[in-house]
């Protein structure tokens, strides 16, 4: 579990950091033939594709893709093939997976991708010939900078549920948190200074508008029309206000606002580039819960985007101008950790709520079996009987699916309460 002196592989003149997706990479490439790493631009998918691959094709070049164009037998070499930035060039898609029918072996090919093809026609899937793994910004235990004590993990294996030991202690605090969310957890952000590390991500937000998009094949009209609107929908965080009510916040100077059919294109848009990572609803397999909102909790796929989009910092949050956004953007700090936390055991993560807002947890964790983790996002260290009573009603509603329930805080140490409930500080959470 410690992320404190663990081994770093260098990557050129980088220190290559180690993601919780490897061991995944490193289990699955000797029985997989082709490997697909997902995730929006500056994850650290190549990074990590590179520590594997024999051979590589950086196809967002023109002279990769004319080369792999030229000689498409190439890509048969032994070894792990790289394709990076597939989708710049789909036909591999299908190169790759008439290789995997034809018996390619294990570990030949890894494909990352920042962005699904804008049309699919002509693309197999790859059901069942292609693997396919989500790499998301570093959660706050792959930072190198804590040492978690609770695994999501083990909270899956407890033979009897609430029950295992629950346990340690951080130094951790609010100001640490929100330094968190502001330094973002691209891999290339870390290190830098904090005005350059600022302009980096504006620049990641208006390079999105100006490039990706256009090269995804969506031309933007108004550009600062969807500035706008992701600022909505970065204050928007970790709720499930209505879309409507998303593009009514979206008011120009002169009155005008982008259309409905617009805003739903760039929701559409942008989620084919991974930037917007929403919270599906959750519903369980047996779904004996008749009233279920399923509207997803609104999510970027990183805090420090949201942050920026609403010009907040950590000082910021701090005070009043700006602490109404410290609660959100703790719980979109909990939910990048939990759900990469969530990728290491191929588990899925939803919120719940129901339709008249009796009861809502904010993460739901169902694990390949069924059985959940349910957790309650908190921005105070201490918690009360009040915090816990929709993690209590759930596992009265479903007592043979519930594993473990948990409070992710702000706090010091990481404990089980008299009901079972594991208090668990963000910083001690770990896959």
């Amino acid at each position: 579990m410690s992320t404190k002196g663990r081994a770093k592989r260098r990557l050129g003149g980088d220190v290559y950091l180690p993601r919780t997706v490897d061991k995944l990479l490193d289990d699955y490439l000797p029985q997989a033939s082709a490997i697909a790493l997902d995730g929006a631009k500056g994850v650290g998918k190549t990074g990590a594709a590179l520590q594997r691959a024999t051979h590589r094709y950086l196809l967002d070049r023109a002279d990769q893709r004319a080369l792999v164009a030229a000689n498409p037998d190439g890509l048969l070499a032994p070894g792990t093939t790289l394709l990076d930035e597939w989708s710049r060039m789909p036909e591999v898609w299908d190169l790759v997976r008439r290789n995997v029918d034809d018996g390619a072996p294990p570990g030949s090919f890894l494909l990352t991708g920042s962005a699904t093809p804008a049309t699919a026609q002509g693309t197999h899937s790859g059901a069942g010939r292609i693997l396919s793994l989500r790499m998301r910004p570093m959660a706050l235990h792959e930072r190198g900078e804590i040492t978690p004590t609770v695994s999501v993990r083990q909270l899956f294996e407890t033979e009897t549920p609430c029950s295992g030991e629950i346990g340690g202690k951080t130094s951790f605090t609010l100001p640490d948190y929100l330094e968190a969310i502001e330094a973002s957890g691209f891999p290339g952000m870390m290190g830098l200074g904090r005005q350059l590390r600022s302009d980096q991500l504006s620049a990641y937000v208006q390079r999105v508008i100006d490039r990706d998009l256009p090269d995804a094949g969506y031309a933007v009209r108004r550009p600062e029309a969807l500035r706008r609107w992701l600022a909505a929908y970065a204050a928007a965080s970790s709720t499930t206000t209505a879309y409507s009510k998303l593009l009514n916040t979206t008011t120009a100077g002169d009155g005008s606002q982008p259309t409905r059919d617009t805003t739903l294109a760039y929701r559409d848009h942008l989620t084919q580039l991974w930037l917007l990572d929403p919270v599906p609803g959750w519903s369980p397999s047996g779904n004996p819960f008749t009233r279920l909102q399923q509207a997803p909790k609104h999510q970027l796929v990183d805090p420090a985007l949201a942050a920026t989009l609403l010009r907040a910092t950590a000082a910021s949050m701090m005070t009043p101008r700006s602490s109404h956004l410290a609660g959100p953007l703790f719980e979109s700090l909990a939910t990048l950790t939990v759900r990469v936390a969530a990728e290491a055991i191929r588990a899925h993560v939803g919120h719940l709520r129901t339709r008249n807002g009796d009861h809502e947890i904010d993460l739901v964790v169902e694990g390949r079996d069924g059985r959940i983790v349910a957790c309650e996002v908190k921005l105070a260290a201490a918690v009360a009987d009040s915090d816990v009573r929709h993690l209590l009603w759930l596992r009265e509603q479903l007592p043979d699916d519930v594993s473990d329930l948990v409070v992710i805080t702000t706090g010091t140490h990481a404990y089980r309460r008299g009901d079972g409930v594991a208090v668990v500080p963000l910083a001690l959470l770990g896959p």
